[in-house]
């Protein structure tokens, strides 16, 4: 047994751990950080392009999914966008922000690493690095670990290892193993914000592949208006990443290619230039390859004067409402994150605590608490780590 003291034990170094050890150390108590890997962070470093989308504006529980829409409520509201981009001023990182309320990085991911790995520092929390933890035990108001043949024990213990996504990050269902022990319920996870792949009845828009247009894309009463890119498999780019997260398997999605239209332009332009192929008409529009691929499946083509109005109505309407049936989506591999997780029924919204075994905590990717693309995920780690960090 280490002859160190520990208040808590975290496993997990990266987004939501970091951020639980730092605010519980802060706090006087005594944590260990443990991480399987090499290096802290790793997954925020890939973030952004390399340069971390840390958080988002328009931050709002709503914008998570859920088993219960309403758990994300007090963790965020309590630990907001603006506090952790006070953190990245203290530090005197630049930023900017793009569309749609998204902050990253003037220059890398690497900085937010850095700072989170300073304030562990400043907190005096203990980090332990690359050796996996082969038990977990609880008896007499402590947990054990087990790492590389030596035993350390805390009256509290906080799983923020995350999820499967990004396995060659070495990302894996260690939390859910490790909450089941403990009596803790898991919502089936699944590949989220993850590329959706299509059939051979979509083949034709496999050749399309590099091809990216704005689009507003629907399953149900859910919609998201960004970009779509087509892929040698199916489906990417943010407007479909986000839709993943909803569409359920043999279910349809709907994409609207045109959505800034207004209804009845094909038979307007009709009215006024009617010598206009339709071609052109779709051209003018849509990036090329895919007007003229649009257009083969429409079976319709020539002079917009030519062509009775019904067809056109068809056509816009088909345009504004095009129908795929992904097959499935690209895996784990290539989800940004997971969807599912360690249910959210059996902990503390405020604290993060698992309800009934005392000192046990989950935050971060772990719990069924999934966010938008765009630094949402990164805000669910920043405040439900916080929220731990402040409860042990």
């Amino acid at each position: 047994m280490s002859d160190t003291p520990f208040d808590a034990i975290v496993l997990g170094a990266g987004a939501a751990g970091m951020m639980c050890a730092m605010t519980a150390g802060a706090r006087g108590k005594r944590v260990l950080l443990i991480d399987h890997a090499d290096a802290p962070g790793k997954k925020i470093l890939i973030s952004g392009g390399g340069r971390c989308n840390f958080t988002n504006v328009n931050t709002a529980a709503d914008r998570y999914l859920s088993s219960n829409p309403h758990f994300a409520k007090s963790a965020l509201g309590r630990y907001t966008p603006q506090d952790f981009l006070a953190l990245v001023e203290s530090h005197g990182i630049a930023w900017h922000e793009k569309t749609l309320g998204q902050l990253f990085c003037d220059g890398s991911a690497r900085q937010i690493v850095d700072m989170l790995a300073d304030e562990c520092v400043r907190a005096g929390v203990t980090l332990l690095l690359g050796q996996p933890v082969t038990d977990v035990a609880h008896a007499d108001g402590r947990f054990r670990i087990r790492v590389d043949g030596r035993d350390f024990a805390a009256p509290a213990l906080v799983l923020a290892t995350g999820g499967p996504s990004i396995p060659k990050l070495g990302a894996t269902g260690f939390a859910y193993d490790a909450a089941r022990r403990f009596g803790l319920s898991i919502v089936q996870p699944r590949p989220a914000l993850v590329p959706l792949t299509l059939g051979t009845d979509d083949a034709l828009f496999h050749a399309l592949s590099g091809v990216s247009a704005d689009v507003e894309v629907r399953w149900g009463k859910i919609r998201f208006r960004e970009a779509a890119l087509f892929t040698h498999r199916g489906l990417s780019g943010p407007a479909m990443l986000q839709i993943s997260s909803y569409w359920q398997h043999r279910t349809e999605i709907a994409v609207d290619f045109l959505p800034d239209a207004a209804p009845g332009w094909l038979l307007e332009a009709k009215r006024e230039r009617p010598r206009l192929a339709l071609r052109r008409a779709l051209g003018a529009a849509l990036p090329e390859r895919l007007a003229d691929a649009l257009r083969e499946r429409l079976a319709l083509d020539g002079e917009l004067g030519n062509l009775p109005d019904k067809a056109l109505r068809a056509a816009e309407a088909r345009l504004a409402g095009w129908r795929f049936a992904p097959n499935g989506t690209e895996g784990f591999a290539k989800a940004e994150v997971t969807a599912g997780g360690i249910s959210v029924a059996d902990l503390s919204s405020q604290t993060m605590a698992a309800r009934r075994v005392p000192g046990l905590y989950a935050i971060g990717e772990a719990v069924d608490v999934t966010g938008w693309l765009g630094g949402y995920n990164f805000q669910w780690a920043w405040a439900s780590g916080w929220a731990a960090g402040q409860a042990i």
